[in-house]
């Protein structure tokens, strides 16, 4: 699964990875994203718009938001025939944004926190479903991060990773070509060798906790590198 990753980066850096973007404002630099918090799509209806939705899908038939804090994942193998995913994963498609996500391995006793980037230093684009729930006068917009078997990279620490689509015509497949065919061919791991990692300090376990510092790895004695 994926619980938690960050977006931390430039108003330059993002448009000029998304060209197509119109008016990007000042960015909310996010280093511990968790469910139920707002975090940053682009989505099939307004591709040329950054907004910010709600982590863990609500299906709109959903009786209360509740339910989303358990939607925060779909997997990629049954989301089309899943009753919470299988009209967003027709109808409403976006690109979660981001720069890094974590996971953890055990060691011994203990879980110890990875961060994980792409190589070449480009932002994520996981592929998320998003969804539109309406209660009375209340609307709120929310998503969940598709996940599919990990790489070589992943597989070390973990049995699930999010779907990334690292190339423009990739994220332009996902939007665009919605048979069953050309999104399976999508939903696949990324190639080995594109992800680095290294082990963060384990303050990024508790949600409250914020800042640059989660970003920096640590020695084998746990440890921040200067």
């Amino acid at each position: 699964m994926c619980g938690r990753y960050s977006f931390s980066a430039s108003k330059d850096k993002l448009g000029a990875q998304f060209k197509f973007l119109d008016n990007i404002g000042p960015l909310i630099e996010q280093f511990n994203i968790a469910p139920t918090q707002k975090a940053y799509v682009i989505t099939d209806e307004h591709p040329a718009q950054l907004q910010l939705f709600t982590w863990g899908l609500i299906p709109f038939w959903a009786k209360d938001r509740s339910m989303g804090s358990r939607m925060i994942n779909a997997r990629s193998e049954t989301a089309m025939s899943k009753p919470a995913f299988r009209e967003a994963f027709k109808k409403r498609r976006c690109w979660v944004l981001a720069d890094s996500f974590y996971e953890w391995k055990k060691e011994g006793k203990k879980k110890q926190p990875y961060r994980i980037f792409l190589k070449n230093g480009s932002l994520l684009a996981f592929a998320g479903l998003w969804e539109t729930w309406r209660s009375g006068d209340e609307e709120l917009q929310s998503f969940t991060i598709l996940t599919t078997s990990p790489n070589a990279e992943v597989a070390s620490i973990h049995d699930r990773m999010p779907v990334i689509l690292p190339h423009p015509e990739q994220q332009y497949a996902w939007f665009h070509d919605r048979t069953f065919e050309a999104s399976q061919l999508l939903l696949q791991p990324i190639a080995s060798g594109a992800l680095d990692m290294y082990p963060v300090y384990p303050k990024v376990n508790k949600v409250r906790n914020q800042g640059p510092e989660l970003h920096k790895p640590i020695d084998k004695q746990g440890n921040l590198f200067d």
